[in-house]
């Protein structure tokens, strides 16, 4: 069975709910020592189709930088918030999990490291760094359409590739770049994954073929 019709399988063995459901894949390695940090992967990877939800991006900058990205950042921070977010944790942690990706001015870089990075580290968000000259709008864009692969220590691992509302020809072409882009990292290649499954949040899984993929 081709790619799009495995897709159009699992949009139709999941159940009508009353929320927009998501497309993921599951990737199953093997012969993969993950012990070893080395060999983990660790990737953000842009989706040539988009998420299809809304992604949050937040800035931390110099007020000129925060005038650059009005139109594109969802959250602007100033240094001044940096000692604000240090004194309350509890909500500093509620406002991350709000936001998918943190760039910040440079200069800041340390600071945030030192001050919030029990925070953003243990959930792979510490920022992108950018230098002060640079329009990060751009950069922006792209986050929006992004997806983080980090398979851990764990041999599955989960990557949003859509939702139900796209079409089976965007979906599938999401799913073949975040496999090539798998594929890539391992140093067997295909030869490292076991298995491949597809499901929307709440449905039933749907096993994908290597050779669909490629």
């Amino acid at each position: 069975m081709a790619l799009e019709e495995k897709i159009k399988q699992a949009i139709k063995d999941s159940t009508e709910r009353k929320f927009l459901e998501s497309l993921e894949i599951s990737v199953n390695l093997r012969g993969v020592d993950l012990s070893n940090p080395k060999n983990r992967i660790n990737e953000e990877i842009v989706l040539p189709k988009g998420r299809g939800r809304e992604i949050k991006v937040a800035l931390f900058g110099s007020e000129e930088m925060r005038g650059r990205v009005k139109d594109t950042a969802d959250f602007v921070f100033g240094a001044e918030d940096l000692s604000k977010f240090a004194d309350d944790k509890k909500a500093f942690k509620k406002l991350v999990n709000q936001i998918d990706f943190f760039l910040a001015e440079a200069n800041l870089m340390a600071t945030i490291g030192k001050s919030l990075g029990t925070v953003l580290g243990p959930r792979g968000k510490i920022p992108r760094p950018i230098p002060p000259s640079v329009d990060p709008s751009n950069s922006i864009v792209l986050l929006k359409k992004t997806v983080r692969v980090r398979s851990r220590d764990k041999r599955t691992f989960h990557v949003p590739v859509g939702n139900k509302n796209m079409s089976e020809k965007d979906v599938a072409e999401n799913i073949k770049e975040v496999m090539k882009r798998i594929a890539s990292k391992l140093e067997k290649g295909y030869g490292s994954i076991d298995s491949i499954y597809l499901k929307t949040t709440m449905g039933k899984a749907v096993k994908l073929e290597g050779g669909e993929l490629q």
